[in-house]
């Protein structure tokens, strides 16, 4: 939230790189005592690392990009210089297929149907990746909460008094499925103990 606020902000007018920093800023310098932002350096308190492991094994994603609609360089994508890097820094091969496989991604509706139960997908429509998410309830227990403000995970960050009416509605909602859920289940012991 804080992060789009900084996006936001009028004070930076057009400037896409007084927006960005504004973003970048919170996200490395929460704590208001850096004085610049490495991100190479490996102490990243955000745990970014544990995605290097995730992109080279589990969600292995065929990305490239032009600096036409980026301020990042152009980057082709190419698998074997994906394998060679997963191999040099983490010792591992990249999986490519791992995550449909695993969770069955092409049909993710019928394996949810088929082997699921209990999950909730919360997708904020500010998030790029939301795209590619579950955006409609599967089943009774197969549950789909959509905020058209939220992004990525914000449901499951620390709640403070700043955080917007949608927000606590999303987290108060998600806390009663889950209290349904666990009182389904102590009901279903007690049922099957007599």
């Amino acid at each position: 939230m804080k992060m789009c606020k900084a996006i936001d902000d009028p004070k930076t007018g057009n400037d896409t790189f007084e927006k960005l920093y504004g973003a970048a800023n919170i996200y490395y310098n929460y704590t208001g005592r850096a004085t610049c932002f490495d991100l190479n350096d490996n102490s990243d308190p955000h745990g970014l690392g544990g995605w290097t492991w995730q992109a080279c094994t589990e969600m292995v994603m065929p990305t490239d990009g032009n600096n036409k609609e980026s301020i990042f360089p152009p980057s082709e994508w190419d698998y074997n210089e994906r394998v060679r890097f997963c191999q040099l820094i983490l010792d591992v091969k990249p999986r490519p297929d791992w995550i449909t496989t695993e969770f069955g991604g092409y049909n993710i509706e019928r394996v949810l149907k088929r082997f699921g139960s209990n999950i909730i997908f919360f997708n904020g429509l500010r998030d790029p990746w939301s795209g590619g998410g579950v955006l409609k309830d599967i089943s009774k227990s197969i549950v789909a909460i959509i905020a058209k403000e939220g992004a990525h995970h914000v449901d499951l960050r620390w709640s403070s008094k700043e955080d917007p009416e949608w927000l606590r509605e999303v987290r108060a909602r998600e806390i009663n499925i889950i209290s349904k859920w666990i009182s389904q289940y102590y009901q279903t012991l007690t049922d099957f103990s007599h």
